[in-house]
């Protein structure tokens, strides 16, 4: 009975927190101490410099052997791709709407790995796991990229290029990318970097999770669930319950114990991210769709994630 207590209070201790946020930023939202437009103006300051810095700094004080993410990487990426196939597959059978399959597809496999991902993982494994997840978190960013213009576009030659076009251009310019890449060049030079720069780095850093958090929750809307019910669930239990369960399994079969099993996981049980929302809207999807699947997952993620959490370390395999 005490073990099973102790594994409780350590899953709580990794969804708590996050819990606890979100919770204030609906507050915070309902009695307008913060607004629309302070949520999009910190929600970009998060994605342009402070979760940059954030990822590089955990790459840089880790001294982190970026190698040695290769076969973790490798699997994420092939067991993410191979999930994307599979959500394709299945939601083709049930739905004809094409603006609501694609919405659908990217509901069920893009997960809210650099805000919600990075979160769970910090709580469970501090600095160290931030700069181990930082690389994951950047190839999965590549992939969703990817898969999210393939999902949402419009069938066609004309509208192939013009999805090629937006790969290219979400992928060079993005701040994730860009900051991650530039982390494993200074790490594998051994460019010095002056203690001035890490501690003012440092501080933007330090805003990153609490400052994203608090805008995931005011931005979320749980009226909006009155709308499109079946096809909300439908992409939520993709996301929630069938991504975690299968990659989680088939990273079990193939060997990953610990930390690197614990990342798997953490990674695929985040919510939707809240991207998907900007990117349906861009291309043409159904957006009110994509906004109640975020809401949807965001909330509910607490409960799997931690259901997840307790059966793994409970039959110790993290």
């Amino acid at each position: 009975m005490g073990n099973i207590i102790e594994q409780l209070q350590f899953s709580a201790s990794i969804t708590g927190p996050i819990c606890l946020m979100l919770a204030l930023g609906v507050i915070l939202k309902r009695t307008n101490a913060i607004n629309e437009n302070f949520i999009d103006v910190a929600s970009k300051l998060v994605f342009n410099v402070t979760l940059p810095a954030l990822l590089l700094l955990g790459i840089l004080k880790s001294n982190h052997d970026v190698s040695s993410s290769a076969a973790l990487v490798s699997f994420g990426v092939i067991a993410n791709f191979s999930f994307f196939l599979l959500s394709i597959f299945v939601t083709r059978r049930y739905f004809s709407d094409p603006r609501d399959k694609g919405v659908i597809i990217q509901g069920g496999f893009r997960a809210n790995t650099a805000i919600i991902g990075l979160a769970y993982v910090s709580n469970a494994y501090g600095e160290s796991g931030v700069a181990m997840a930082a690389v994951y978190v950047a190839s999965m960013t590549l992939l969703y990229n990817i898969q999210a213009v393939i999902c949402l576009t419009p069938k066609g030659e004309q509208s192939g290029r013009q999805a090629l076009g937006v790969i290219i251009k979400t992928l060079t310019k993005n701040p994730l990318i860009i900051a991650i890449i530039l982390g494993i060049v200074i790490s594998l030079l051994a460019i010095p970097i002056p203690k001035m720069v890490t501690d003012a780095g440092q501080y933007f850093a330090n805003m990153t999770l609490p400052l994203a958090l608090l805008c995931t929750g005011g931005s979320l809307d749980i009226g909006s669930l009155k709308h499109e019910r079946y096809a909300t669930w439908f992409a939520s239990f993709l996301k929630l319950v069938a991504a975690p369960l299968l990659i989680t399994i088939a990273a079990m079969i193939i060997g990953f114990r610990g930390i690197d099993l614990a990342i798997v996981f953490l990674m695929s049980s985040a919510p939707t991210a809240a991207a998907s929302y900007v990117m349906a809207r861009a291309m043409g999807g159904n957006a009110t769709l994509a906004a109640n699947i975020i809401a949807l997952t965001t909330v509910c993620s607490l409960l799997t994630c931690t259901l997840g959490i307790f059966l793994l370390s409970t039959f110790q395999f993290i």
